[in-house]
Formats: structure tokens, C-alpha cells, sequence
């Protein structure tokens, strides 16, 4: 197990403010690039000016995952001449939980130690053995941190008691693997509403589409447009001008979701969409059905959709369809357009 958990775990930074204001990456380890270095100081609240205190955020770029907790250095402490502090933590795998779980305890260490080395051991410990113990600042273990619990985490029923039945345009988007942004100015509800939606698809099982903290920078950008399909967030307003980088845009205060004119003849809703509709909404609603039972119950649809364009795939010349097979069927005009940029998302389109 610790093998290829731990294998996981890229590296582990600090990012430092002195009595001054000044802001400085002062120790990595084993190191992280320039660019990603850029991103990361970029994301710290401590480089906001002191503006807003964010004690943890997450995110992706050039499919890597990072961690930033954030910490205000109270007296006495072994740091001298440093106001706060952020861990960052960098990873190839999703999963908020457990990295903000390493964080508490290796701050826990920075604080009393004064200096990253018994962190760096900690993290080594962490990178070796699965597992970092300690009386005074609390013990880790990365068996604890599940990634299906990470899938998990999020409420869909949030995300469909405050968008009721246009959840399933979020639905449809994701599922033809669109390019969804979410505005919301509050770092912390644009975590928590973006995490969410890959649950929408759960037989993909995809969080690579998650990019939940992203700037309106050129180099963050280029990487975005690199992703045929994501699900993006920013807390700058800004974004809802950038109709090049999006085809669904969620106004997350507003509760409000817009399809860009270029999308809407792939996302047009039908009978099919209406049932799938109701079938979310009715199980969301239900207090007897748990965040997880709801998205098995979407899932469960989901195959079967998936499993009636196989079959018709599989009646086909490489098992690939073409929009004469499905016309063949003599699906109504929305459906069959669905399923035709369905196949196209799953590859199974004949090109």
C-alpha cells in the first residue's frame, strides 16, 4: 500500500512573511520548477496584500495537485521574525483531506522547531513508511485518507438544492465534456461547489478535469486550454468577459448558469434530458438518500445510456457509430443529437 500511495507525494515547500511584509519562498524539498513556483506564490494568501486569510487551498496545474495551508505565527515560537507561514504540499493525486492532514502536523513541527529539518524527516517518513508519528504535534497515516473519500466529500444534493432541475445542464456538460467555468468571489465556496461536479460523471471517475483555483494569468490559461474538457474556477469576476474559455459559465452567488451560443446546439435538452432531470431532482430531494446513493442513482442511468450506445457501437463497422446508425433508430431530433456528441465525447464516433 505505502509504495504507490506515498509515490504520490511530489514535494513539500515553504513560503514565509517577515516583520517587514515581504513575502519569499525560503525552502523546498526535493524542489519544484520555476513555473510551478510562480503558480504557487501566486495562490498563497500572502502574497494578497493581507487582503483575505485563507487557511487552505487546493489545485491543479500541469497535472500537478497542490496544497497550501496557511498559518499565523503566534508567540512564543521557536520562528523568529516570521508573521505567517504557508505549507505547500505537491502531489500527482487528488485528495484535500489528507494532504490538509500532513500540513496540520508538519506546521505543528515548523513552529516548534523553527527549521524545516525535522519536517523534511517527517516528510521523508511520510515518503518511506505511510505513516508519521508524533506525541506533541500529532501523528499521520496515509491509509486514513481513502481517495474515493475525496470523491466523496462534496454534497451533490448542495449542488442540486441550489440549482434544482438546470442541474442538468451541469450534467450534459460534463458528460459531453465541456468547458465549464464557476465564478464565485469566495475562494473557499468555489471548492466546495467545484469538487463536486465530476461526481456528476461517476463512471469516469475523473478529477484531472478539476482545475478549482485558477487566475485569469497567461500561464495559467495556456495550461487550461491544453484540457479538451475541464471544470474551472475563479474568484475574479473578470472571467465572465473570456467566451473563449468557456462553453458553460455558473454564476455560483447568483445561482444563475448560462450555455455560450456556440454550445447550445450540442447541449439542446430533450425528453431524455427532462427524465434524467426529474430523476436527479427526486433523488436529491429524498432526506432518506445519502450524498453517495444520489450519485449511484445518476450513475446507474448513466450506464444504462452508456450501455444502449455501446450496443449499438458493437453493430457497427470497428465498433464505432456514425450519425446514419443513429438515425436509423429514430431517436427524437434532441436526443439523437445527444447521443452524437455522447459517442463523440466516449470515442466512439466514427470520424
Amino acid at each position: 500500500m505505502a509504495a504507490t500511495e506515498t509515490q504520490l507525494m511530489l514535494s513539500v515547500g515553504l513560503i514565509e512573511k517577515d516583520v517587514n511584509g515581504d513575502t519569499l519562498w525560503v525552502w523546498c524539498y526535493p524542489s519544484v520548477g520555476s513555473d510551478l513556483r510562480q503558480v504557487l506564490l501566486k495562490k498563497c494568501c500572502l502574497t494578497h496584500d493581507g487582503r483575505d486569510f485563507h487557511t487552505f487551498v487546493f489545485g491543479q496545474f500541469r497535472r500537478t495537485w497542490y496544497y497550501i495551508s496557511t498559518v499565523e505565527v503566534q508567540e512564543p515560537t521557536a520562528l523568529h521574525k516570521v508573521t505567517h507561514f504557508s505549507m505547500v504540499v505537491t502531489a500527482k493525486d487528488f485528495n484535500p483531506e489528507k494532504y490538509a492532514a500532513l500540513s496540520r502536523v508538519l506546521c505543528r513541527m515548523y513552529i516548534k522547531n523553527g527549521s524545516p529539518v525535522k519536517m523534511m524527516e517527517a516528510y521523508v517518513t511520510v515518503l518511506t513508511k505511510g505513516i508519521c508519528q508524533s506525541d506533541e504535534n500529532g501523528s499521520f497515516l496515509i491509509k486514513d485518507y481513502d481517495v474515493r473519500k475525496a470523491y466523496l466529500a462534496g454534497s451533490v444534493k448542495d449542488v442540486v438544492s441550489q440549482f434544482g432541475m438546470e442541474t442538468i445542464i451541469l450534467y450534459t456538460a460534463l458528460m459531453l465534456k465541456k468547458r465549464i467555468i464557476v465564478h464565485h468571489p469566495r475562494i473557499e465556496a468555489l471548492l466546495e461547489f467545484t469538487r463536486v461536479l465530476p461526481c456528476l460523471t461517476w463512471h469516469r471517475k475523473d478529477w484531472s478535469i478539476l482545475h478549482p483555483y485558477v487566475h485569469l494569468t497567461d500561464i495559467e490559461l495556456e495550461d487550461l486550454k491544453e484540457c479538451p474538457g475541464y471544470v474551472a474556477g475563479f474568484v475574479d469576476p473578470e472571467v465572465s468577459n473570456r467566451a473563449d474559455l468557456f462553453d458553460v459559465y455558473v454564476n455560483l452567488p447568483d445561482s444563475v448558469i448560462t450555455v455560450t451560443q456556440s454550445a447550445k446546439e450540442a447541449m439542446a435538452m430533450g425528453k431524455l434530458h427532462k427524465d434524467i432531470g426529474h430523476l436527479i431532482l427526486q433523488s436529491a430531494e429524498d432526506a432518506e438518500r445519502s450524498d453517495s446513493q444520489v450519485i449511484k442513482d445518476i450513475s446507474v442511468k448513466t450506464k444504462e445510456i452508456l450501455s444502449n450506445l455501446v450496443s449499438m457501437a458493437d453493430e457497427c463497422e470497428d465498433s464505432k457509430i456514425t450519425l446514419e446508425v443513429l438515425k436509423h433508430h429514430h431517436f427524437p431530433p434532441a436526443t439523437e443529437n445527444f447521443l452524437f456528441h455522447l459517442a463523440a465525447a466516449e470515442q466512439l464516433l466514427r470520424i
